[in-house]
């Protein structure tokens, strides 16, 4: 078989080498970082449900490109931008992921799963043993996502896609899915993409910036539980009725999302263990692992390698960052005012992605004093910041929408 007639054959070795430079190392490079997830999520450094169904995902996509029937470059996973309802259901019936993208993506019915399992793992008893620190400390943490919206407008985004790409701040992955599919559906792809990628990543500089800001005296302190009444499951599920219904009223651009999360909640404190098996894994597990898949397969070169991700990328890390520095702040504020008996590092479990920034600040504490207990504050706080950012998002949609 002579060079040419083998190309033929092996079309991803021949799209690579046709493609042109930025296009070949894009694609080489994507899958070198698709291979380090896995790695990262097998060792379990980073959430393994997730990462490596993206890393694999974003390493087969990119090796996987073949000539189309029209001459150009393409995949047979999925294509996110097409719109025309012909082109889609034409798409519907090559595509083997699209069924999953155009009926559970390209509509945020996938962040509405996600967040009825998380619903389900949730225990608002946290917040409601201590609403105001909590919710202090999550709108604190909550910088990121408002500080970002005139920085990114100043780097030449429209509003709504500056308001979408802020929502990384929040640190809430189907919040972020949800904001950008409703503010700038063209950016959705690296907006998600990007999201979700620094929602794996930047938490594992997260240690390192507390223990840079904060003294190893502060991190060690220990954080007593309150003698206090016990909640109840009837007061628990009380709290999650009346805060749907009023965030619903308050915010319906953004009352799927209400819905889904408090109607986990529910159906945890009613006691229903049925539907909370079903919730809490069965659904929350194969949504979060269709969610990392089809992330993964959207990190094709050609959709990624726009100049425009780079800016997304710069601000998707600086509202991440900038979202933990005022959640430290929130937490030095409470030390001050407490006389030095609370923690300050509770102040980045405001950042919310339950429980992940809880179990960060958990490990911060014990690192610095072994017994040092700070779980039940930081959950409360991480708990605040999901309602939080649910609420931003909510005002983002309605004012710019």
């Amino acid at each position: 078989m002579d060079p040419a007639g083998a190309l033929d054959v092996f079309q991803g070795i021949a799209t690579l080498a046709q493609a042109e430079p930025l296009i070949l190392f894009g694609r080489l490079g994507l899958i070198a970082l698709g291979c380090l997830l896995i790695w990262l999520g097998a060792r379990h450094v980073l959430e393994p449900l997730l990462m490596i169904p993206m890393g694999l995902g974003m390493a087969a996509v990119n090796a996987g490109v073949l000539f189309l029937a029209d001459g150009t470059p393409g995949t047979l996973f999925l294509e996110p931008l097409v719109s025309e309802p012909g082109d889609v259901v034409g798409m519907l019936q090559v595509d083997w992921l699209q069924p999953i993208y155009t009926l559970t993506f390209s509509n945020g019915l996938i962040a509405c799963l996600v967040f009825m399992g998380i619903g389900v793992l949730l225990d608002v008893g946290y917040v409601m043993a201590r609403p105001f620190s909590s919710m202090f400390l999550a709108l604190c943490a909550e910088l990121g996502t408002l500080a970002t919206f005139p920085i990114a407008v100043a780097f030449g985004l429209e509003p709504k896609e500056a308001a979408a790409v802020a929502l990384i701040g929040g640190a809430d992955g189907p919040m972020v899915l949800f904001g950008s599919l409703a503010l700038a559906p063209h950016l959705f792809v690296p907006i998600t993409v990007v999201g979700y990628l620094y929602l794996g990543l930047t938490y594992g500089a997260y240690p390192y910036l507390i223990r840079w800001l904060v003294p190893r005296r502060l991190r060690g302190i220990g954080m007593p539980a309150e003698s206090g009444r016990p909640i109840s499951r009837e007061s628990k599920l009380a709290f999650a009725v009346i805060a749907c219904i009023a965030l619903c009223l308050l915010f319906p651009v953004a009352a799927p999302l209400f819905f889904s999360l408090f109607l986990g909640v529910a159906v945890r404190e009613s006691g229903i263990e049925p539907f909370v098996k079903l919730l809490g894994e069965t659904l929350l597990y194969g949504a979060t692992f269709f969610l990392g898949l089809v992330l993964g397969v959207l990190c094709e070169a050609r959709t990624i390698l726009d100049p425009q991700v780079l800016v997304l990328l710069a601000l998707g890390m600086l509202a991440l960052l900038i979202s933990a520095l005022g959640g430290l702040a929130g937490g030095y504020a409470l030390w001050w005012a407490t006389g030095g008996r609370y923690n300050p590092i509770i102040g980045v479990a405001g950042v919310s992605c339950v429980p992940t920034t809880a179990k960060v600040v958990q490990h911060v504490a014990t690192e610095a004093r072994p017994g040092a207990l700070i779980l039940p504050h930081a959950l409360g706080a991480s708990i605040s910041g999901v309602i939080t950012t649910a609420i931003l998002c909510g005002i983002y949609i309605a004012l710019l929408r």
